[in-house]
């Protein structure tokens, strides 16, 4: 097939069209972020071809020295990134340029408000690395040939942003990608050296391989146009995780930050350590400020970038944390794995064991730290990332108790649903002969925060978290327990407060359970097989009745995660506690008709129900009840 016949004029993908619409329109307030994404990306290229390098030398293709070329036309106005690594073939370009290959697309293209500020957040968010092309750019040309493969299947990708792209084959002679920006009339402040030098100075100093522009030269040279171009590299061109902590700015770990996550905002924290003696290796771990679209999809692409003395070998190695860190970014750069690394190694190296069970305690160190010195800072990770650290405890048990102090709630001590009470802080607030920790969970907070069960608690002044995450439920069943306190749920089994009830108050529920067993069995009758037991309650001070779960029963929020996923729920019957103090309980004592006894009782079950934030089985049964007692009053 001749060069001109593989000609093609193809559509972007739905979400890039909307993507590229909004660049047009420069959300950005600082454009020159485009240089940095484009480096970044060719860094990438170039630690592809290093790796693949290893188990094929050819592909270096006689060319072993890496490096990145930025090259300016005033006249033309144009910029140039050239890079010879690993480049790209015609498969290749039509994925990685036609589509946003990532997942979370569609929720991202979603949360789009058209909201300038707001939408420019988003899109940093979501890592748009070429597409910033655009923010300067009204055509951009690509060409690129895929190391191995033969010069005359060389690939050029031009587009101006508009819906379409023209790709066709052509000759190249060295493998890599050079990308040339047809720069907007107004944005040909960016073809001059000295600006360029700046941006590159400013965010890709860390690269790990040469950045070069043309040597500046003088008036002459400039005017010999036979003279080959000499270049000169701009940056420092050294791993910025190899060099002490003492010589590398904050600013510098930010920028790295960006350049490996294509965020485009600074991280929360990081942390930068070298680990010698019997393991080696040097790690630099980021807490990232916002939360990717594809957080919570557990087969989301996650990990760390691995180097084997400063080699680049794996881009998201995720055997070096547990998938509860999965929002974690940074490298791990060790002297101990075998540069024919492949992920089956990796699995059963008994090397990554330990450097998983060290790094993993490096990030529970950093969030410890952070949540001690840095609130404010910690708050906003707890709201990117909590639910997802909320997995911790059932994933990794030798590190419970450290992920459990991390962990953060809402409670009755603040009369607020913003989560922000940690453990350690309820048990300082705690009575002085209180064993437990205790809790209520439900779907919300305006649902749970006026609950029945929490009544005896209110009167007691004893503090109760109240949990709203749908996962808080299943997280409960790996946390029995904090610095010895076991945590319970009030809204389960038979409520012992233990020496928070004074002798006079366990005679009381004693002498008033044997009064009233009568009236318990006329109620359990009455309801039959909707209720697994009937009894007198401990928790309740002002209304008539609660319901409560069995030990061993599935409650509300596990309920619902069972059904999401389609799996069958086990038939269980909830337990009908009565409060024989209330007016209605004593009212319903004293009835003599029994279809009215019948009809009250089941009122009663209904209400308790719809405040335990239950569905009821049979609604019109229960407003015909009502409607029928709402008669008898009025008459």
């Amino acid at each position: 097939m001749s060069v001109e016949a593989q000609k093609e004029t193809l559509g972007f993908q739905t979400e890039v069209k909307q993507l590229l619409n909004l660049m047009i329109h420069s959300l950005y307030s600082n454009k020159e972020i485009f240089l940095r994404e484009l480096i970044s990306n060719a860094s990438d290229a170039t630690d592809k071809l290093r790796f693949e390098a290893i188990a094929k030398p050819e592909l270096l293709e006689n060319d072993a020295d890496l490096r990145i070329r930025i090259n300016f036309d005033k006249e033309a106005k144009t910029i140039t990134i050239d890079d010879n690594g690993i480049g790209m073939s015609r498969d290749d370009i039509i994925s990685n340029l036609g589509t946003i290959a990532k997942s979370g697309t569609a929720e991202f293209i979603k949360n789009l408000s058209g909201d300038q500020k707001k939408d420019s957040k988003l899109i940093g968010q979501f890592g748009v690395g070429f597409y910033s092309a655009f923010i300067v750019a009204d055509q951009v040309d690509v060409y690129s040939r895929r190391a191995g493969l033969p010069a005359d299947q060389g690939v050029h990708w031009a587009s101006k942003g508009e819906g379409e792209f023209d790709i066709e084959n052509i000759t190249k002679e060295e493998r890599g990608t050079r990308i040339v920006l047809h720069l907007k009339t107004d944005e040909l402040e960016f073809a001059d050296g000295w600006r360029l030098r700046n941006i590159i100075k400013k965010y890709s100093d860390h690269i790990d391989l040469p950045v070069e522009l043309p040597k500046q030269q003088t008036e002459a040279e400039n005017e010999d146009k036979t003279k080959e171009t000499e270049w000169e590299v701009v940056n420092s061109a050294s791993a910025l995780w190899t060099r002490p902590r003492t010589e590398v700015t904050d600013e510098d770990y930010q920028e790295f930050y960006k350049h490996l996550s294509h965020d485009f905002e600074n991280p929360l924290a990081w942390s930068h350590n070298k680990v010698e003696g019997k393991l080696e290796y040097t790690s630099l771990l980021y807490i990232p400020a916002r939360a990717p679209f594809d957080l919570y999809q557990r087969d989301m692409n996650h990990g760390l970038k691995l180097y084997v003395n400063r080699v680049f070998i794996m881009d998201q190695a995720d055997e070096f944390l547990p998938l509860y860190l999965r929002f974690v970014k940074g490298i791990v750069d060790s002297n101990d794995l075998s540069l024919n690394v492949s992920r089956e190694i990796l699995q059963k190296d008994p090397i990554i064991d330990s450097m998983k069970s060290a790094l993993t305690k490096r990030v529970l160190d950093m969030l410890e730290k952070l949540a001690k010195n840095e609130p404010e800072k910690y708050k906003s990770f707890w709201k990117a990332f909590g639910q997802v650290l909320k997995e911790g405890p059932a994933e990794d048990y030798a590190n419970r108790e450290k992920i459990a102090g991390l962990l953060r709630f809402t409670s009755t001590h603040e009369n607020s649903k913003e989560q922000a009470v940690s453990l350690a802080d309820y048990l300082s607030r705690a009575k002085p002969d209180q064993d437990n920790i205790y809790y209520l969970t439900g779907e919300s907070y305006e649902q749970i925060q006026n609950s029945p069960h929490l009544e005896i608690f209110r009167k007691k002044g004893i503090e109760v978290l109240l949990l709203t995450d749908r996962i808080d439920e299943w997280l409960m069943n790996y946390l029995p327990e904090f610095e010895g306190k076991k945590l319970t749920d009030i809204a389960r089994g038979d409520l012992d407060l233990g020496k928070l009830d004074s002798e006079q108050d366990k005679q009381e529920q004693e002498k008033l359970a044997k009064e009233k067993e009568e009236l318990v069995e006329r109620i359990k009758k009455a309801l039959n097989d909707q209720v697994s037991e009937v009894r007198i309650s401990h928790r309740l001070t002002e209304s008539p009745a609660i319901l409560a779960i069995g030990d061993q029963d599935l409650g509300l929020q596990m309920r619902q995660i069972l059904e999401a996923t389609g799996q069958s729920i086990p038939e269980s019957k909830p337990i009908f506690e009565i409060n024989p103090e209330h007016p209605l309980i004593e009212k319903l004592d004293k009835e003599a008709d029994e279809n009215h006894f019948n009809d009250l009782s089941h009122l009663l079950f209904d209400q308790a129900a719809l405040a335990a934030g239950n569905n009821l089985k049979d609604p019109a049964s229960y407003v015909k009840r009502l409607n029928k007692l709402l008669i008898e009053l009025t008459n």
